[in-house]
């Protein structure tokens, strides 16, 4: 590769990094949009979540109907545009969103924002689909990974600042802000139409750099397309059912009476919960289906005949939707006596240190790209953490926040800093250590109160920051020709984070929300379970050595 290109190459990395930022930003910055919502519009708990059903529900969308299209045509869509046109397009998608989402702060409508926010998320599942395959383009093969982790730190980054910018975004201030008051006044959503005018500028800005750059590769792969028409039957199924399970459940709250009842706490929505929960039942009966039917017969199943992907997809469901259910519910949480009463702007800190906490394990995970000694690699696993942990309060304090609570929580890093020294580097082991851990921590929050169970709750970032390159790593080991599909699979299970989190909420709205983090206690133990089953599958297959000893975080 020529000096001239890998210039080039390195101005269109640091550009695309920019995208993984934003994602991160705006997916992290929910944590605080979703509590003001909730007291701005008059929402319980699981209105409030659906917030995340349309943001995170439009990444299974958009990836979904990109398979489904190239299936139709025996062709690769996205690799037929190339992944740079396919991140421009993104963009602009995106641009489009955050229009949309002027618009809607604008009329103060809770639907329209929900609609603009899943027009914003559709651009980036385009986006991320094109970007990581495009990122590990942009230079040696040998160096892949080393470019995707520099792009998964940045966009922790993004998940650490999002929240405070919000914060400071919707109320101006640090503190002082009672937030049920403030979401009451007129033009309390003013500001959010100037962040998402810069934001959208932001989007615009990297289209233009993508576009008017010439020299970079289009960034087009040789994979042929394999088709699965059973998969694709399977999956538009249980997108359909999905999509009329939730409408109904939305439609029941169309009865103001049904409404004022509820919310007077007269009366408890039994059949909501057992709708919500039939979702999560779809997707793992769907899955599991496929998976046996493909046993029997693989002919039209294409990669879901695999079951360490079968598995892997609903694992990624499983993570994303923790990942998100756990910061997006934080915020009640935080406002209820027994954690502080604390609200409005004051949650900022406590948001972006969980967000953070991603950050802090993901930059550890990336020390074992650059190879260092086994030395090194011992002290850096130790110092690593803890640079990362002040970076999120510098932060923090930066924005005028009193870090001071947070201080404590160095004591908690050591945990996830003994679950890399445990894990070996074997993304199997690791994913079972720190599934536990998450697991171990949930139930510590669930039977404590204050400063232990909140630091108890934000640790779940620390032990989830490696999960998805272990599950993706596991996942599509062995796949062969069907490496490609089962990536965009997998991707497709980004809908956990549309699921999972309207499921807490419908049961907070019933049981609490402190109980309700039951959710992630189970969701934790599936995390462990598939880090111990999968290796036996992939053993099974006679590749298990090769994952154990080859892969990194």
């Amino acid at each position: 590769m020529n000096t001239e290109q890998t210039k080039s190459n390195n101005s269109a990395l640091s550009t695309l990094i920019t995208v993984f930022f934003f994602w991160g930003f705006i997916g992290a910055s929910n944590g605080v949009f979703i509590p003001f919502c909730k007291a701005k519009f008059g929402l319980d708990q699981f209105q409030s979540q659906l917030i995340d059903f349309a943001f995170y529900g439009a990444y299974y969308i958009g990836a979904i109907s990109l398979f489904i299209f190239s299936s139709m045509a025996n062709k690769d869509i996205l690799n037929a545009w190339g992944f740079k046109k396919g991140i421009i397009y993104g963009l602009l998608v995106s641009t489009f969103g955050t229009v949309l989402m002027i618009v809607a702060v604008i009329e103060g409508n809770y639907l329209f924002i929900l609609g603009a926010l899943f027009i914003v998320a559709l651009g980036f599942s385009l986006q991320q689909t094109s970007a990581q395959p495009f990122a590990a383009s942009l230079g040696e093969a040998h160096t892949a990974s080393s470019r995707l982790n520099l792009a998964g730190g940045i966009n922790s980054l993004g998940t650490t600042i999002g929240p405070i910018v919000v914060s400071i975004a919707l109320f101006g201030v640090i503190s002082g802000v009672n937030i049920e008051e403030f979401a009451q006044k007129s033009d309390s959503l003013n500001s959010m139409r100037i962040l998402y005018v810069f934001v959208g500028g932001l989007f615009l800005l990297a289209a233009a750099l993508f576009f008017f750059s010439k020299k970079l590769p289009e960034g087009k792969s040789d994979s042929t397309f394999e088709p699965a028409s059973k998969a694709m039957k399977t999956l538009i199924g249980m997108t359909c059912i999905l999509v009329a399970v939730f409408a109904y459940i939305f439609s029941r709250y169309e009865d103001p009476e049904f409404i004022r009842r509820f919310l007077e706490n007269k009366e408890k929505d039994y059949l909501g919960l057992a709708l919500t929960v039939s979702t999560l039942a779809i997707v793992v009966i769907g899955l599991l289906f496929a998976n046996t039917r493909a046993q029997k017969n693989p002919e039209g199943w294409g990669a879901m005949k695999y079951p360490q992907l079968v598995l892997g997809m609903l694992a990624l469901f499983t993570y994303v939707g923790v990942e998100v259910t756990i910061g997006s519910n934080l915020g009640s949480l935080l406002e209820t006596a027994d954690f502080g009463s604390i609200t409005g702007p004051a949650l900022a800190p406590y948001m972006s240190m969980y967000w953070g906490s991603l950050m802090i394990g993901r930059w550890a995970g990336a020390i074992s790209v650059f190879n260092p000694s086994s030395r090194l690699k011992k002290i850096l696993l130790i110092v690593v953490p803890y640079v990362a942990f002040g970076v999120v309060l510098a932060a923090n304090a930066i924005s005028g926040q009193d870090v001071t609570p947070l201080f404590a929580y160095a004591f908690v890093i050591l945990f996830q800093i003994t679950g890399f020294f445990l894990g070996k580097d074997q993304p199997s082991r690791t994913l079972m250590i720190f599934g536990l851990m998450g697991m171990i921590a949930m139930l510590i929050g669930l039977v404590t109160t204050g400063t232990i169970a909140i630091f108890a709750f934000m640790s779940g970032g620390l032990f989830l920051s490696i999960m998805w390159p272990s599950i993706f790593a596991l996942a599509i080991a062995g796949l062969g020709k069907y490496t490609s599909q089962g990536s965009a699979f997998l991707v497709t299970m980004i809908l956990g984070g549309g699921i999972i989190p309207p499921l807490q909420g419908k049961l907070a709205d019933i049981i609490g929300i402190h109980a309700s983090y039951i959710i992630p206690v189970l969701c934790f133990a599936f995390i462990a379970f598939y880090g111990w089953k999968v290796i036996r599958i992939l053993r099974k297959q006679g590749i298990g050595n090769e994952i154990e000893v080859g892969a990194a975080h």
